[in-house]
């Protein structure tokens, strides 16, 4: 819900964003004589969240890398922290006695 009260001023933005500009355009693919006519809003929303798409694809595939390095060393850090606990001393027990603890 609070994503919807955020995403809802830049939602209006961009339906006002198109409402304005419903103008046809014509856009040529080169070297073809392909060309699309389209609304002027059309072009630049489609060709701003195709770069968008694009921008997190590579980000995404530069991280990779970032996050397997951290999961190999969050499974060294596991691995240290269990051989440091099982080379700590343990207190020694008579038997028969019990161990006390801090909170009584």
């Amino acid at each position: 819900m609070l994503g919807l009260i955020f995403a809802l001023p830049f939602i209006l933005v961009l339906i006002v964003f198109a409402l304005s500009n419903a103008t046809s355009v014509a856009l040529g693919f080169w070297p073809t004589d392909l060309s699309v006519v389209v609304p002027l809003s059309l072009a630049v929303l489609g060709s701003g969240a195709l770069f968008f798409v694009l921008g997190a694809l590579v980000v995404g595939i530069t991280s990779l890398g970032q996050r397997r390095r951290a999961r190999r060393a969050e499974g060294r850090v596991k691995a240290l922290e269990r051989e440091l606990e099982a080379m700590r001393p343990r207190p020694m027990l008579m038997p028969g006695t019990a161990v006390r603890t801090i909170d009584g």
